[in-house]
């Protein structure tokens, strides 16, 4: 046999200097909760709001909107979705209502929905067309939702669970691209909540960013892990469901708000958001101005709606403003 085939001529190496220096660009996605084109697992138990959040991610990631209404987007692009479990008519229901609560056109959001009913990981034929649709689409992140409807392997098996995840970390090293899958937590799991993933111990090693909410007594808490960065602290969360405008979506739930707001503060409190909005050198997230007013989250909600429904202030994709003819008048 020739020596000098392909068998023979060993590995690839080159000296240390010679390597590529690493992008300057933000290391971030989601600041701080999912790295720049790192794969990994939103995981919980059932009910939690899994779904919910990875909805957010995406809304967030495809528009450069705030997740959770406060986390910057720092690499923005357009998203790719599959939820197997959801029909895609509710898929859409869900971000409608998730941009209501932002203030978007849902036919301006440019996350793209896999409306197979059925996607297997484990068969060839449908890893070539989803690697096809992502070559296609070149999303900034995928979300996957979930795991266990993804194959019909073994998760507690290693060789099966590797395979899987092999086949996800080539397909985001050859599109530069953000994985989530969701997946859920073992009932009874112990330690660091990346520990307590149900199936193989070889997907939280693969991991570089992950997610994780977990119920604590009465509380929604979320926390994350990375391979490359600090995790920040846990946050508390709560699922929201308002009647008008319709629209369900997670939201922070901060300790120092003030809740329910005293009559006093209702009586003015259109006022007080105008006035802040009014001396902002920038548009203001709606965290940035419950966090200012401390207010309550539904009670700022509805008096949003009804100053933008006055045409007294307006939303982008930065946050809240004043109409411009109002902030002259207040300047002058």
């Amino acid at each position: 046999m020739d020596p000098h085939t392909e068998e023979h001529r060993g590995l690839p190496v080159c000296l240390v200097g010679e390597l590529e220096e690493p992008a300057t660009e933000s290391r971030w996605l989601v600041e701080p909760l999912w790295g720049r084109a790192a794969v990994g697992f939103l995981a919980g138990h059932p009910k939690v709001g899994k779904s919910w959040l990875g909805l957010d991610l995406a809304l967030s990631v495809a528009t450069a909107t705030p997740c959770l209404d406060r986390f910057a987007v720092r690499d923005p692009g357009a998203v790719l979705v599959f939820l197997a479990e959801d029909h895609p008519s509710t898929v859409r229901a869900r971000l409608a209502g998730l941009c209501r609560h932002r203030g978007l056109a849902i036919e301006k959001v440019a996350v793209h929905v896999i409306t197979t009913a059925a996607l297997r990981l484990d068969l060839e034929r449908d890893r070539d067309r989803l690697v096809q649709t992502v070559a296609r689409l070149q999303p900034r992140l995928l979300v996957l939702d979930p795991l266990v409807r993804l194959h019909r392997r073994d998760e507690n098996h290693a060789a099966d669970v590797a395979e899987l995840l092999t086949f996800l970390r080539e397909l985001q090293r050859a599109h530069d691209l953000a994985v989530v899958v969701v997946h859920h937590l073992r009932k009874n799991g112990a330690g660091r909540a990346g520990q307590a993933l149900r199936g193989s111990g070889d997907l939280h090693a693969w991991i570089d960013s992950g997610l994780y909410l977990r119920h604590q007594r009465d509380r929604l808490l979320l926390s994350a892990e990375h391979r490359h960065a600090p995790a920040c602290e846990s946050i508390e969360l709560r699922l929201v469901t308002r009647a008008e405008p319709p629209a369900t979506y997670l939201e922070i739930a901060d300790s120092e708000e003030t809740s329910p707001d005293t009559p006093e503060r209702d009586a003015t409190i259109e006022e007080r958001i105008t006035a802040a909005l009014a001396s902002a050198s920038r548009p203001m997230t709606r965290y940035q101005l419950r966090k200012q007013l401390r207010v309550n989250n539904q009670r700022l909600g509805d008096a949003l709606e009804q100053l933008r429904a006055r045409a007294l202030v307006r939303r982008s994709q930065q946050g809240w403003s004043v109409r411009q003819e109002r902030k002259d008048r207040s300047d002058g």
